[in-house]
């Protein structure tokens, strides 16, 4: 079976299933461009409030094709480089997209699977799923925002040792440290992490889309430049329809119905 990136909707949930069985749902070029391609639509979609990704078969991902990496060997360093702009390509538009994304991993998320995950905004595992960085064990270094994201989430210590150590880390311990948002029993990733889709889907889609933008941008931005941004998105949130409608159900003690 050929892979591919299978793409369904569970009520205002898109669901994006890596698929590779062969490889142990490993991903490629082809499935980096699907993902791309699914989020630019669901983006302009009022139907999809939230984004799941997960893998077939009882299992997240391995990450790279091996066999495809050292084919690339052979070519000029160009090809490689190309293929690592394919999958940054959809890492970037996860992490900007403006609707919540979801990982739910089952098994194991290995190399540019665990980084695939990293860049989504909330992370749930089943109790018995580990995570890897593989890179060091097979003498490379990590691709897919890795780095990025562990120095940022992680004292260095600890992400030091998940990138240089290269040993497989468990879902409970990536909870202690925050990694992991929610921990459920095996088999039960998915709709664990559909429960949360569909939490986030009550919350105003335009308040989702400044908080994720506010995250995006406090690494880089001064105490003051990020008090000028908190502000900006504020003051528009408020003025927008959603906000007249979020304070008014609050006050009236009834569900609010957000656009």
């Amino acid at each position: 079976m050929p892979a591919e990136l299978r793409s369904t909707s569970q009520g205002q949930t898109l669901v994006l299933t890596l698929s590779n069985p062969e490889r142990r749902n490993a991903i490629d070029p082809s499935m980096y461009a699907a993902g791309v391609e699914a989020l630019s639509v669901a983006e302009s979609s009022a139907d999809i409030r939230s984004v799941v990704i997960t893998g077939s078969d009882g299992m997240f991902c391995s990450g790279g094709n091996l066999q495809r990496l050292l084919a690339n060997r052979q070519q000029p360093p160009e090809v490689q480089a190309q293929s690592i702009e394919g999958l940054h390509n959809w890492i970037e538009t996860i992490r900007t997209y403006p609707k919540p994304v979801i990982a739910a991993v089952e098994g194991a998320a290995a190399g540019a699977g665990f980084s695939l995950a990293l860049a989504c905004d909330f992370i749930v595992a089943a109790r018995n799923a580990v995570f890897v960085m593989a890179y060091s064990n097979v003498a490379l270094s990590p691709d897919g925002g890795a780095s990025w994201s562990l120095s940022q989430a992680l004292p260095r210590q600890m992400a030091a040792e998940i990138l240089m150590g290269g040993d497989r880390i468990g879902a409970e311990r990536l909870h202690a440290v925050g990694l992991v948002n929610r921990v459920a029993e095996a088999g039960g990733a998915l709709d664990a992490a559909l429960a949360l889709a569909e939490q986030l889907n009550t919350k105003a889609p335009n308040a989702l889309a400044s908080i994720k933008e506010l995250l995006n941008e406090a690494p880089q931005a001064s105490l003051a430049q990020h008090l000028g941004h908190e502000r900006d998105h504020f003051v528009k949130n408020l003025h927008h329809a959603n906000g007249g409608e979020g304070i008014t159900a609050f006050l009236e003690k009834r569900a609010a119905r957000y656009e």
